[in-house]
């Protein structure tokens, strides 16, 4: 029962970390949209290219979220990570120390 304990606890590990990874780009994506950057730069086009579908779901669900011209789609998608996060990842965490029996 061990051996499914740590795969559990790693596997929420591994989720905490590539959530935190998405909540840095999608920060340095809200950053670099007020700056205007080269459009055919490899970095700027990757960055758009990971979180333009997230934020493009979010401004079809959710209309309000363009306020005079302001996108507030990052900040509705930093809560939603920051609810998984909080939510799924520490549910999983505290299945996987259940199951050790720590």
């Amino acid at each position: 029962m061990f051996v499914f304990a740590n795969l559990v606890t790693t596997v929420a590990g591994l989720l905490s970390l590539v959530i935190n990874l998405y909540i840095f780009i999608v920060i340095v994506a809200a950053f670099l949209s007020w700056v205007k950057p080269d459009p055919y730069n490899a970095i700027v086009r990757t960055l758009r290219a990971l979180t333009e579908p997230v934020f493009y779901r979010i401004r079809k669900t959710f209309p309000f979220v363009m306020v005079n011209g302001i996108d507030l789609s990052p900040i509705v998608a930093l809560v939603a990570l920051q609810l998984i996060n909080g939510v799924v990842v520490q549910s999983l965490l505290q299945l996987g120390l259940r199951l050790a029996g720590v």
